[in-house]
């Protein structure tokens, strides 16, 4: 069973806020935007621990990586994206799924640095800390330092469209490092929609589908849960046979939901703490998902704290 930690306050990742379009500021910095997952990792004394973004202990799952980062030449605080690359050279969140199979090749994305031998770096602005990290990293097939861009967001939003990546980071290139803070400070904006949602239940299996058919999402809004709709592409075999089992264990007679939703009669309920992410083409007008696609499962954040992802206009 996975060891359960709590991350100090002063360990936790600063969260970008969603923003509605590129745009060129010479006083801001752009990188990718890595598709995978937020992993703090801490050095001491050439031991590392392996944070995911709500606090657990995951140096256990991804040994290799942590091994790496034995080499970092200070003790330190590192922040960073955990991704799977593809054969086409570019992260893919569903890889994530097989990397724990050996299936897809792993690295590891540093992009800031919040302490190192002692000495709290949160305060310095943003290209002080990034000249740091550089410093300390070692050369490893499995980390990268993420590079980056000043002052012409829309062109390298353009480059991130055409390499499909899943979009950019801009982020105030005199900000300072507010930990466990979701600030205007650093902004995502993506190349298509996707929202993390919890899995509510699960309908039955139609034609030659094995498992089930769909799954229905939710997202929580005022203490409760909201339907957002169902999902049901985006699975191969292997992914419906896993997650079927995952979700039997969870099975509950009660819908989460205040009022009735589609397919009722068909659906299983699942109490809800799967978190997911899906692709999306747009939000409805009744705040349902049009043409969701699964993409994997999320266990770097609490089902409670999914929320629907509303976008911040700069203007």
């Amino acid at each position: 069973m996975a060891r359960k930690s709590t991350l100090p306050l002063r360990l936790q990742p600063m969260l970008a806020t969603l923003t509605d379009a590129p745009f060129d500021d010479p006083d801001w910095v752009f990188e990718d935007k890595f598709d995978g997952f937020r992993m703090v990792a801490e050095v001491r004394g050439g031991r590392v621990a392996l944070y995911s973004r709500n606090g657990k202990i995951i140096s256990h799952s991804y040994v290799e990586v942590a091994k790496a980062l034995e080499g970092v030449k200070a003790d330190a605080v590192i922040d960073g994206e955990l991704v799977a690359i593809g054969k086409d050279g570019v992260s893919h969140f569903q890889l994530l799924q097989n990397a724990l199979r050996h299936e897809a090749k792993l690295l590891y994305c540093a992009f800031d640095l919040m302490f190192a031998d002692g000495e709290d770096l949160r305060a310095l602005p943003l290209l002080d800390r990034k000249k740091r990290l550089k410093a300390v990293l070692p050369r490893h097939k499995l980390i990268a330092f993420s590079n980056h861009r000043k002052g012409n967001g829309t062109k390298f939003f353009a480059e991130a469209e055409r390499r499909h990546l899943e979009g950019i980071m801009a982020k105030r290139a005199d900000s300072p490092y507010a930990s466990g803070r979701r600030t205007a400070d650093w902004l995502k904006v993506k190349t298509a929609q996707r929202q993390e949602v919890v899995i509510a239940g699960f309908t039955a299996p139609r034609r030659t589908r094995p498992f089930f058919g769909a799954l229905v999402l939710a997202v929580r809004e005022d203490d409760r849960w909201r339907y957002i709709g169902h999902v049901g592409t985006g699975f191969s075999h292997q992914v419906l046979e896993e997650l079927h089992g995952k979700l039997v264990r969870l099975k509950t007679g009660k819908s989460p939901f205040p009022a009735k939703v589609k397919d009722e009669q068909v659906t299983t309920w699942v109490h809800p703490s799967l978190v997911a992410e899906v692709k999306f083409a747009e939000w409805t007008s009744r705040g349902e998902l049009r043409q969701p696609v699964y993409l994997g499962l999320r266990s770097d954040k609490k089902a409670k704290d999914v929320v629907r992802e509303k976008s911040w206009s700069r203007k």
